[in-house]
C-alpha cells in the first residue's frame, strides 16, 4: 500500500491564484477512512476554493491530488498536471459534493434528481437505483415527496433530497460546501442532524462549515484555514476548546455565545 493509498483523499501542497490573489498557500491534507473533518475560518480564507478543487470543479496550480490509489494531478516541480479524461472520471465516482444552494434540477422530481446520476453515469440498473433512492429518501425523512418537485419544499428539504442524490453513487467521501448557509435556524438543524446520523454510520465526510457548535459534535478533526493556508489543525473538542495559536482563538471568540 502507498503512502496516498491509506488515505480516501490526499492534498500535498497544493496551491490555487486568481491572478495576483493566492488564493491557496500550500495546503496539505489527506483523510483517513471513517474519519470527518471539518474545515472552518473567515470568509475569504479559501476554504471553498479548496473544496472545489478537491472536487475537480476548479484546477490547482500547483501541488498533488489522489483519491486512494488513484493519482488525478501530480507536481514534479513544475505544477499541476492532471489526469486524462478516464483518470477524472474514476475520481468523480470516488466523491459526493453537496452544495450550498442544492443545485437541484428544477423540473426533475424528487425521484427523478436522486436517480439521475446513477442511471446516466453509472449506468446502473434502474429497478436497483430506483429502490436505493426510495431508501435513501425515506431516510432523510422524505417519504411521500417523490413526486414533488423542488420549488414544492421547503429549503431544507431540497438540501436533505441533495444529499440523498450524492448518496445514491455510493460514493467512498462525502464533500459539504457550507450545506446549512442558506437555511433558517429551524432547517438548519433538519439538515444537521441528517449529517450526524452519517457521522455515526462512519461515512466519511469534509465539512466546510461555520457551525462551529456542530464542527466541534460531529468532527473527529477540525482544520482552521486562513488566508489560504493552515493556520491550525487538531482533535475537534481541542481545536475548539483550547486553541493554541492566536489567530484560531481570536477566530473561535466571535462565536462564543
Amino acid at each position: 500500500m502507498t503512502q496516498s493509498s491509506r488515505y480516501l483523499v490526499s492534498l500535498r501542497n497544493v496551491h490555487k491564484s486568481y491572478g495576483e490573489n493566492h488564493v491557496l498557500r500550500g495546503v496539505s491534507l489527506a483523510v483517513e477512512p471513517c474519519e470527518v473533518v471539518a474545515i472552518i475560518g473567515p470568509s475569504g480564507g479559501g476554504k471553498s476554493t479548496l473544496l472545489r478543487c478537491t472536487t475537480l470543479l476548479e484546477r490547482f496550480d500547483e501541488g498533488s491530488l489522489s483519491y486512494g490509489d488513484l493519482d488525478v494531478a501530480v507536481d514534479n516541480g513544475s505544477g499541476s498536471v492532471y489526469g486524462g479524461k478516464d483518470v477524472l472520471h474514476q475520481a468523480r465516482l470516488r466523491f459526493g459534493l453537496v452544495f450550498q444552494n442544492y443545485n437541484l434540477f428544477p423540473h426533475y422530481t424528487v425521484l427523478k434528481n436522486v436517480m439521475d446520476a446513477p442511471l446516466t453515469v453509472q449506468r446502473r440498473d434502474a429497478a436497483e437505483v430506483e429502490d436505493q433512492a426510495r431508501s435513501l429518501l425515506a431516510r432523510m425523512g422524505l417519504t411521500g415527496n417523490e413526486s414533488k418537485v423542488p420549488c414544492e419544499l421547503s429549503g431544507g428539504q431540497q438540501q436533505r433530497v441533495s444529499i440523498a442524490r450524492a448518496l445514491c453513487m455510493n460514493p467512498d467521501i462525502l464533500f459539504f460546501d457550507e450545506p446549512t448557509s442558506a437555511l433558517d435556524p429551524e432547517l438548519t438543524q433538519e439538515v444537521l442532524k441528517v449529517i450526524r446520523d452519517l457521522a455515526s454510520q462512519h461515512m466519511t465526510m469534509v465539512i466546510v462549515t461555520h457551525e462551529m457548535t456542530f464542527a466541534r459534535d460531529v468532527a473527529d478533526r477540525i482544520i482552521f484555514l486562513d488566508g489560504g493556508a493552515i493556520v491550525e489543525e487538531g482533535s475537534a473538542e481541542q481545536l475548539i476548546n483550547n486553541p493554541t495559536h492566536q489567530r484560531t482563538r481570536e477566530f473561535l471568540n466571535r462565536y462564543e455565545g
